[in-house]
């Protein structure tokens, strides 16, 4: 296999450029073999990454792009009216076959739209989807749709849960089980296009498909792959990434209390440390965008430099692993 090549829109995100190139350099220093070409206004970039003595440059390019995707451009107008953003930019070079992935931080309505326009969607796909993984008590759960589709038909759910099922098992998890988020287990639970997609799933071929499950149960773990619409996900992505930063806060508030509580704070400092990193957000940073020919990752935009370089390395897994192509095959057999 050649060397992997990814694509990053270096002017996305709450941050800007600066948390990106350090992410970048990070993810070099840590994969000797990965090469990454940063899009965006060239003498901001250049003058980052001069900051940073010893970067290997036979391994890191800059690709000019004078126009900036902001977080309030409708995503039409960008598509239209935006011709050399660095997010259109750096998605053009995975279309013309010069990266194997993009990642990007920047307007998610605004990198679906371009995405889709590029880089097409794969046969049988009527919309992408964005999956990321959740941790559970058991390991972790990829979870689809967190956003690209607010709408879905049952036909949309069956597709994302032939997608899920496929990007689990590409990140090693043997016949993932998959299942429905709904509002109970029980089959009269749930909206008609829940229960639609049931029945389609039911009666889905090589599908370990396992039926309805609640909240609760994604985070207990019974679940590999879980499916529901863009409205719910996106809810219950952003309400995860809340809860663990307001237990992580109330955690450190009670150990600093008092003389003793701050003597057994030390003392639990250890798990506390590890706890705190298994459930940060910036460790499960990214989401991919599926069912496109060809990969692109979602970065959160107020990710930093830790988030941004869990984005590219889960780029960079499905690289290795080609996840386009084998989404295609197990596609065809099934659509």
């Amino acid at each position: 296999m050649s060397a992997p090549i990814i694509a990053i829109d270096a002017m996305g995100g709450d941050f800007g450029p600066r948390n990106i190139v350090q992410a970048t350099i990070a993810c070099l220093s840590a994969s000797p073999s990965l090469h990454l070409t940063l899009v965006g206004q060239s003498l901001i970039l250049e003058d980052l990454i001069a900051r940073h003595p010893g970067v290997d440059r036979s391994r890191l390019r800059v690709v000019n792009a004078s126009e900036v995707v902001t977080m309030d451009d409708r995503p039409a107008q960008v598509l239209r009216g935006k011709p050399d953003s660095s997010m259109r930019v750096a998605l053009g070079l995975v279309a013309g076959g010069q990266a194997q992935a993009c990642v990007s931080a920047g307007n998610t309505g605004a990198l679906m739209v371009l995405s889709r326009f590029l880089l097409k969607t794969l046969p049988g796909i009527d919309r992408p989807a964005m999956v990321a993984a959740i941790p559970t008590q058991r390991g972790y759960c990829q979870l689809l749709d967190l956003g690209a589709n607010v709408d879905c038909s049952a036909e949309n759910l069956y597709q994302f849960a032939v997608m899920g099922s496929v990007t689990a098992e590409a990140l090693g998890v043997p016949r993932p089980r998959v299942a429905l988020l709904n509002v109970g287990t029980e089959d009269i639970k749930g909206n008609q296009q829940v229960k639609q997609a049931a029945g389609l799933l039911q009666a889905a071929a090589g599908l370990n498909y396992i039926g309805f499950i609640e909240g609760d149960g994604l985070y207990r773990g019974e679940a590999d792959v879980v499916v529901c619409d863009g409205f719910v996900g996106n809810i219950l992505l952003k309400s995860s990434e809340g809860l663990a930063t307001m237990i992580a806060g109330r955690i450190d508030a009670m150990f600093r209390q008092n003389l003793l509580s701050r003597a057994v704070g030390v003392l639990a400092l250890p798990l506390l440390r590890r706890l705190r990193a298994d459930l940060a957000p910036a460790r499960h940073n990214g989401a991919s965008l599926l069912g496109l020919q060809g990969i692109v990752v979602k970065s959160h935009g107020s990710a930093g430099v830790q988030g941004f370089q869990s984005a590219i390395q889960r780029a960079l897994i499905e690289i290795q692993e080609d996840l386009p192509r084998r989404l295609h095959g197990r596609l065809d057999g099934v659509l």
